[in-house]
């Protein structure tokens, strides 16, 4: 079939397994030009492995280090009258990469909140590896299963404490426009911390270390946003910011329940970029359109693989590395700094539908978009007749 993107809203309902295959093959070839250093994690678990960060993760492991890499996602499989959701794609292109440089590559397809997941992840490990010294948690969903309870819990993505009143960028209508939204009660927040916060990368942890699979000195991050006065209103301090939040107490209880082996549990916190997630938060297409014009005018914008590969060369297996005052690794001070949050603010207080086009890099968030799908890519014909059945092997 010819593939062309079909967008609705903030998500793209198909993918193309040819730009999806580019999309990994840019990312291995921009790890592979940095030289990174020999010391680094040999047998990688990566939960969230298919997409955004958590791809760029598995590719910074094995293309960097030479890592072996096990990957949790969850991915709908293509077939003869509909394409495979991207990161199935994107898997699969991983796979026949990471093979073709005899990299050991496996991954598992389902709901990594279940602890049959997990149980199945425990036994692979055994099988195959061993034990891993590194495990990436970059988990992004609407939606989470209690595995002991079986509730399911729904995140939601409103402000905490007073309604909040903001501009916002509808990508459906082209169009500049306030937004109100009203604050969250107390049990939006508590099930929006249910699915996002700490509680099962603690779970995660606490099975895989009673299980015997993790090495001793092992290291674990789980991804996070912080992000600055424009957007705490949404993010920061909303309902999303009390779950990030929660990233913080389950890393210092993953080290307390670990510390015979001592497990080096941090939240890192990294930029704003296009993601399946950020797109679906109000204002941050606005922002992140915003952000984009001036980061690439100051030369300092990144995207995943750039963010990622820094992550781990300059922290996670740096020598002596710094973090904040909450133990976090901060990576998106590129972005947050007075002086480029400054110049955002001037465009955020100009900007209107008249000079969006003028003031923002929107061509370049949209093409990040488009990315995320396998479409835009320079170097694939999207006008040819493609086959969207792909396996993993």
């Amino acid at each position: 079939m010819v593939i062309k993107p079909k967008v609705r809203g903030f998500i793209c309902t198909n993918a193309h397994p040819v730009g999806c295959a580019k999309s990994v093959e840019n990312q291995i070839a921009y790890v592979e030009s940095q030289s990174l250093e020999q010391t680094g994690p040999k047998n990688v678990l990566v939960i969230g492995c298919s997409t955004g960060y958590g791809l760029a993760s598995r590719i910074t492991s094995a293309f960097g280090y030479g890592a072996n890499t096990l990957g949790i996602c969850f991915e709908k499989a293509p077939n003869e009258r509909k394409t495979g959701t991207a990161g199935f794609y994107n898997t699969a292109a991983f796979h026949e990469q990471a093979q073709a440089k005899g990299l050991y590559a496996k991954s598992i397809n389902g709901d990594a909140f279940s602890d049959e997941i997990k149980q199945q992840t425990i036994d692979l490990i055994k099988q195959d590896l061993g034990q891993i010294d590194l495990v990436i948690y970059s988990l992004a969903s609407p939606r989470r299963t209690d595995p002991e309870t079986g509730e399911v819990y729904k995140s939601t993505l409103k402000p905490v404490g007073s309604a909040y009143t903001t501009k916002t960028y509808d990508t459906d209508k082209d169009m500049v426009h306030e937004v109100n939204l009203e604050p969250a009660n107390e049990d939006e927040i508590a099930q929006t911390v249910k699915v996002m916060g700490g509680e099962d990368w603690e779970r995660w942890m606490s099975q895989l270390g009673a299980a015997g699979v993790l090495s001793e000195n092992c290291k674990t991050t789980a991804y996070t946003y912080i992000g600055k006065e424009l957007t705490w209103p949404i993010y920061g301090q909303a309902t999303i910011g009390k779950a990030k939040e929660d990233l913080d107490r389950a890393a210092k209880a993953i080290m307390s329940e670990l510390s015979s082996l001592a497990v080096q549990a941090n939240v890192s916190s990294l930029k704003a970029l296009v993601t399946q997630a950020s797109s679906a938060i109000p204002v941050m297409p606005l922002y992140i359109s915003l952000i984009y014009k001036v980061m690439k005018q100051e030369g300092t914008h990144q995207g995943c693989i750039e963010q990622i590969v820094g992550l781990f060369d300059q922290r996670l297996y740096a020598a002596s590395p710094p973090t904040d005052d909450m133990n976090r690794y901060r990576m998106d001070g590129i972005e947050t700094n007075e002086a480029t949050q400054a110049k955002i603010k001037v465009l955020w207080d100009k900007v209107s539908q008249d000079n969006f086009h003028e003031l923002s890099d929107y061509a370049g968030y949209h093409s990040d978009f488009l990315n995320l799908f396998g479409f835009a890519f320079e170097g694939v014909d999207y006008e040819v007749d493609v086959d969207p059945i792909v396996h993993w092997s």
